[in-house]
């Protein structure tokens, strides 16, 4: 399972949104149409609420269009939650198309 890290985005959330699919997405595409593409978790740093909408609209779609390589992105900061979680991910096969905000307060403890 490969982590893709998204770089710092413009912190609205319009704005985030049309860079991440003017830059990012087309980088992302390219990882995932290559041949023998791995499971891919995409990782967005902290963001409020107003960004949760676009960014699980942009997993959902890539994993539909991926299948059967599962796509899925985490929320964090914290090396420790992500690492847990992508420990998680590699195990649970049905999971794609999900958005997991990370908080890093315990998780590894629970997902490990």
């Amino acid at each position: 399972m490969a982590l893709y890290r998204v770089g710092p985005l413009p912190g609205g959330a319009l704005a985030a949104s049309a860079r991440f699919h003017a830059e990012v997405l087309p980088r992302i595409l390219a990882r995932l149409d290559a041949p023998r593409a791995e499971e891919l978790v995409i990782l967005f740093e902290p963001a409020d609420h107003t960004h949760r909408a676009w960014r699980l609209a942009a997993v959902q779609q890539l994993a539909r269009e991926q299948a059967p390589v599962r796509v899925n992105a985490v929320e964090s900061d914290d090396e420790a939650a992500i690492a847990a979680a992508l420990v998680y991910l590699g195990k649970a096969k049905g999971v794609t198309g999900q958005l997991l905000p990370l908080d890093g307060t315990g998780a590894h403890k629970i997902l490990s």
